[in-house]
């Protein structure tokens, strides 16, 4: 990651929130873009009714 001096600096997206594919896609592309090394999804990849896994 090229990324030496300094931790990495992550979060944790809650999809069970109720957010959609877009919603989510838009918190992930702010975060990296605002300076965050990584996020991680909380949830096993599973089908929501919010949200379907294709």
């Amino acid at each position: 990651m090229d990324k030496f001096g300094r931790p990495f600096l992550g979060a944790t997206v809650k999809p069970k929130l109720g957010l959609s594919g877009k919603n989510y896609g838009r918190v992930v592309y702010e975060g990296l873009k605002g300076g965050l090394d990584f996020l991680k999804d909380d949830e096993n990849i599973n089908s929501q009714p919010f949200m379907r896994w294709k």
